[in-house]
Parts: structure tokens; C-alpha cells; sequence
């Protein structure tokens, strides 16, 4: 399986995937990555782990359109079979999500149709999760349509809400399952999950 990986900052869940496929625990190739931040921690990693990698944005591609067919390009030419998006913040747009239908992946840090949408990213997903008293929170990788959040979900586990956590505490351990829990999900498309 050929993985692109898009990211915006630090690209954590990438680097624990490229890890595992190192290890021999994913029979899967990373093939490159695409950050829309310049100083995204993520490419500079990405180079340095020998990675392709590209910095493509509205600055460097002011018209949407011609973003959306660099992105595009830039996995195709590259073979890419699954988008992974490790904290990208940005909507991919119809161009890319038409070559890569049912291929591109998000992982979310709460159990979706909850605590999603635009905006609901970070930090504010987990205040979001106390403000509401909920016991149980989790993590949700998911197809990626043109809406935040929104599409098919392909998988979730659950991470529990402990007395005194605050949104920092459970944002650390919704963030330690993450990782692992994305890396489980690609083992599971590599061993023949169906995706659509």
C-alpha cells in the first residue's frame, strides 16, 4: 500500500505510521508529504527521513482550483493508493477528492457524529467533550468528503473520560491512543477492510 500524507504542523500520526511500516509492523510504503505550512514541523521531518516533500498552498497556488490539481499531481505522480491526513487543516478540493475518492483518510480525536465540524480541532475537541459530561471519548478515523468531519466512518475505539481529567489530560491520552489506533486501522485496509 502507497501512503501521501498531508499534514499541517507537526504531522505525529505520519511519523508513527512511517515508524511502523520501518519496524515491519505495516506492509506499506510512504511515498510523500504535503504540508499547506511552510514551517510545518512535519516537512522538515519528512526531509530529513528522506520523504518527498512539498509545500503547496493559496501562496504558492493562489487559485483554488490550480492548489487542488498540484495536490492532485503531486500524488498521482508519486502512485499514491491512500491519503493519510495527519492534522492537515485545510478542505481538499474536488479534483483530489474525485481521483482519491474512498482513499483519503482522516483520524479525528473524538467519537464522531460528536464533537466535529469546522472549527472542532485540537484542544477545543476535548473542552468540548467535558463541557458536555461525557464519560466516554474516543477516536475516529473516517473517509474525507467535502465537509469537516463528515464522512464515512471506517472505524473507532473508545478512550475513557476519568474524575479530574481536564482537557489537557484527556487530550494526552486520546493523543497516546491515536497513533497505535490509525496504524491498526491501515493494517486492517492492508489485510482487505473494504473502505467503500
Amino acid at each position: 500500500m502507497i501512503i501521501g500524507f498531508m499534514a499541517s504542523h507537526n504531522g505525529s500520526s505520519a511519523r508513527a505510521i512511517v515508524d511502523a511500516i520501518n519496524d515491519g509492523r505495516l506492509a506499506a510504503k510512504g511515498a510523500c508529504l504535503i504540508s499547506n505550512n511552510s514551517n510545518a514541523y512535519a516537512l522538515q521531518w519528512a526531509k530529513e527521513v528522506g520523504l518527498p516533500a512539498y509545500y503547496l498552498s493559496s501562496n504558492t497556488h493562489p487559485q483554488p482550483e490550480l492548489l487542488d490539481a498540484a495536490i492532485c499531481h503531486t500524488l498521482q505522480k508519486h502512485g499514491v493508493e491512500i491519503v493519510v491526513l495527519s492534522g492537515y487543516m485545510r478542505k481538499l478540493g474536488a479534483q483530489t477528492l474525485a481521483a482519491f475518492h474512498n482513499r483519503i483518510l482522516n483520524v479525528h480525536p473524538s467519537l464522531l457524529p460528536k464533537h466535529g465540524g469546522q472549527g472542532m480541532y485540537g484542544i477545543r475537541v476535548h473542552q468540548s467533550v467535558l463541557a458536555e459530561g461525557e464519560e466516554t471519548t474516543g477516536i475516529t478515523v473516517h473517509l474525507v468528503d467535502e465537509h469537516y468531519d463528515h464522512g464515512k466512518i471506517v472505524a473507532q475505539c473508545q478512550v475513557p473520560v476519568l474524575s479530574g481529567d481536564t482537557e489537557h489530560t484527556l487530550q494526552a491520552r486520546v493523543q497516546a491512543r491515536e497513533k497505535e489506533f490509525y496504524i491498526e486501522v491501515l493494517q486492517s485496509i492492508v489485510a482487505g477492510k473494504e473502505l467503500d
